[in-house]
């Protein structure tokens, strides 16, 4: 995938803003016991940045676990949209390459679904730049279970649909992938299984909230929608959809000591 390429959808969200915040899933509490044990830390009470926080999903889970956190956002649609639904939330313009915080200030950096996004050979000196020491990077990604049979099938169908094969396949914003993790930092990974029941309706919005129907333009989108809608009506004939999901955590403690409040 080029570079431009890449940043084509790295903004590809902000037209859809309103529809990422409404049907993108959340996340399980299990992920927050997990960051907390692998972080060595408690959430409530801890200094966080947020990281390409978009409308806010993650950093609203945060804030309810007591952590003090900063949403960290770039896109102008998803900041309004993180503002409209978050107004008690901080939130600052910018993004993992080029961090608006100060030095050293920080128990933890956190990327829900975002770190992909970044330029690792930037993002991650700016992660040790505003981190304490013995803070955290943490960065998740919330992937559909292909171990279960209907979503297996429905990758394959995704993947054909987009002529993706081994040789051309990346690892940004697509399901069932394990991102790869930056050089140069010692990472504890874990992975949570977890699911949701949603309408069919619901399930299919979803889908169309990643950067790869949001690049594809309205007619490609509806023609593949109208085809898996087909799909999966006799899969679930009630009209909802129990969705699989594997959350992949990785969590990096820098050297030193950060102080239990």
């Amino acid at each position: 995938m080029t570079d431009t390429s890449h940043a084509r959808r790295a903004r590809s969200f902000d037209a859809a803003a309103a529809q990422y915040g409404a049907h993108r899933p959340s996340y399980p509490p299990a992920l927050f016991d997990a960051l907390e044990d692998l972080a060595g830390r408690p959430l409530r009470g801890a200094r966080v940045a947020d990281v390409g926080a978009g409308t806010g999903i993650a950093t609203g889970l945060l804030h309810e676990r007591g952590a003090r956190v900063v949403a960290v956002e770039p896109g102008d649609g998803m900041a309004a949209e993180f503002r409209r639904t978050r107004p008690g939330v901080p939130l600052v313009r910018g993004d993992g390459d080029r961090l608006p915080l100060a030095g050293g200030t920080f128990d933890l950096l956190t990327y829900a679904q975002a770190w992909h996004w970044t330029d690792p050979a930037r993002s991650v000196p700016e992660a040790r730049r505003v981190l304490r020491p013995g803070g955290a990077l943490a960065m998740w990604w919330n992937d559909m279970d292909t171990d279960v049979p209907w979503i297996a099938g429905q990758e394959a169908r995704l993947k054909a649909f987009f002529q993706v094969t081994e040789d051309t396949q990346d690892t940004q914003d697509t399901q069932g992938t394990f991102r790869l993790l930056p050089a140069g930092l010692e990472f504890t990974t874990r992975r949570l299984r977890w699911s949701r029941r949603v309408s069919l309706d619901a399930h299919l919005a979803n889908l169309t909230t990643h950067s790869a129907f949001l690049t594809l333009g309205a007619a490609g989108t509806a023609e593949f929608l109208a085809q898996e809608r087909q799909a999966l009506r006799p899969l679930f004939p009630d009209g909802t959809v129990e969705e699989a999901y594997v959350v992949s955590l990785a969590v990096a403690v820098l050297p030193g000591t950060t102080p239990q409040r």
